[in-house]
């Protein structure tokens, strides 16, 4: 496994990595032109096409920020994900989740130690201080509500047992010195944590680490059941790097950050002032969203007031294209792993593997690929999708396909759904059930009958084919060649 700790060592290995990474020295705006450039060069995903898979990238001359770079879509490809973690691409999910059964919790780092992330410290009581010049969060588009930190991993406490936790938030740069943080209602345990605070009259201290060894984000896409609330995901990363992820405590405020981030922004997260999500653009609509569309401004965001920023010498920024592959892989490998390890537990040896489809954000569609050794098999495979959904509530659409069914590929999934599946029989739909409220679907306005925003109709596409006929269904069979002797045509 390659020796990565942090986001440069990350950087570095892929450096060695064959069409892996790809820097630049051209001048770059962060105002939409890096999510503009990445979008052609690597982005994949739900993005509007033309977009592709293809390396990361390192913005080396970013205009009006001489010191710092910004990297982006280190995650943005499941084989490059592989390699950074030391795991294999094809199954990724089921290797994640055998990290949950002997997890390393995270540790402080030695008082002797140096602490990277504060190298350089800012204080919001300088009276130069200004979030907008010191980080530089690209915006996604034109019509974003402003610059957005869409990589920054925010860490909070429970006030009533001390437990910490930690989750991606999307967080809008709204003045000098204040943010705006989405919640995703009822489904971040920080946003559970804000509950306690906002209950006793009290702010909440919050870190936001940027710039993280690639294992602490792919960590913190896990969520309950498979992580309750107080479940720290940081310990999921030790158990991947085989060593304990390093803490510090903040400088302003009584809450612990990650040691070797490249930024960290401290602050506290307000018990009662909110803020109009684009109150600086007056474009209604706040950034791309991981289903591929740009989402609304929010009208009344959570304000964190921002106490101080600080950061690595020559500090390196770090991004994402909310519709990117690397929501995708942050959000559907941990997915996967949820979903393996509840299907696994009741029916053992049945679930091959498990694919959270790009399609789906990481987040919406799963991919079963189910396999029926005898008669008494036969349903199984349903039940094995409805306890997909009850591992990750999210997930809309579940799809059901053979061992001979290449759940990487979305042609041959659609190949099983038209050459196993009839509609009257194969489809069975779970209306009323609450799903995203990303999906735009998902309204009343879309269906009257939807009853609330965020609610949907799950449904299970059983592409299997039925166990006693499984002899009329053998796929064609193709000579079987020496592919050492073919090496060379094979690889071209």
């Amino acid at each position: 496994m390659p020796e990565i700790h942090d986001l440069r060592s990350a950087l570095e290995f892929l450096k060695t990595q064959q069409g892996q990474l790809l820097e630049t020295d051209t001048e770059v705006d962060p105002d939409a032109e890096i999510s503009g450039v990445y979008r052609h060069v690597g982005s994949g995903g739900t993005v509007a096409r033309p977009t592709k898979e293809g390396p990361a990238m390192v913005f080396n001359n970013v205009k009006g920020f001489p010191d710092a770079r910004v990297a982006i879509g280190l995650l943005a490809s499941r084989k490059r994900v592989a390699s950074l973690i030391g795991m294999n691409a094809q199954y990724l999910g089921i290797e994640m989740g055998r990290k949950l059964q002997r997890t390393i919790a995270p540790t402080m780092i030695k008082e002797d130690r140096h602490i990277d992330c504060q190298e350089v410290v800012h204080r919001a009581i300088d009276p130069d201080f200004d979030l907008r010049k010191i980080v530089p969060a690209p915006t996604n588009t034109p019509e974003d509500a402003g610059p957005y930190i869409t990589m920054g991993l925010g860490m909070g406490t429970d006030p009533e047992n001390g437990t910490s936790d930690v989750t991606i938030h999307r967080f809008c740069i709204e003045s000098k010195d204040t943010l705006g943080m989405w919640i995703t209602p009822g489904s971040r345990h920080l946003g559970a944590f804000f509950d306690k605070y906002k209950a006793l009259d009290q702010d909440m201290p919050i870190s936001i680490s940027i710039g993280l060894d690639p294992a602490v984000y792919m960590c913190a896409g896990f969520e309950a059941p498979t992580t309750p609330l107080g479940y720290n995901e940081l310990q999921i990363a030790g158990a991947m790097r085989g060593r304990p992820v390093e803490l510090a405590n903040c400088v302003t405020i009584p809450e612990k950050c990650i040691a070797n981030s490249e930024y960290v922004i401290e602050g506290y997260l307000s018990k009662s002032d909110t803020v109009r999500e684009d109150v600086n653009t007056n474009t209604g609509k706040a950034m791309p969203e991981f289903p591929g569309y740009t989402g609304d401004a929010k009208p009344a965001l959570p304000v964190v007031h921002v106490t101080a920023v600080t950061h690595r010498e020559h500090p390196i920024m770090q991004s994402c294209i909310g519709p990117s592959h690397e929501h995708v892989s942050m959000a559907g490998i941990p997915t996967e792993a949820s979903i393996y390890k509840m299907v696994e537990a009741a029916i053992p040896g049945r679930l091959l593997n498990v694919h959270a489809a790009p399609c789906g954000g990481g987040k919406f569609v799963a991919i079963l690929q189910f396999k029926k050794s005898s008669k008494n098999d036969e349903g199984r495979q349903r039940n094995a999708a409805l306890l997909a959904f009850s591992a990750f509530s999210e997930l809309k659409h579940v799809f059901l396909v053979d061992p001979d069914v290449d759940i990487f590929d979305m042609s041959d999934v659609m190949w099983a759904m038209t050459t196993r599946f009839q509609a009257d029989r194969d489809i069975i739909t779970i209306p009323g059930a609450h799903c995203h409220v990303l999906d735009p679907s998902n309204d009343p306005k879309f269906d009257p009958s939807i009853r609330e925003h965020g609610i949907a109709c799950k449904a299970v596409f059983d592409c299997t084919v039925p166990y006693d006929m499984q002899d009329d269904f053998h796929r064609c069979h193709f000579l079987e060649i020496d592919e050492e002797k073919w090496a060379a045509e094979l690889h071209a």
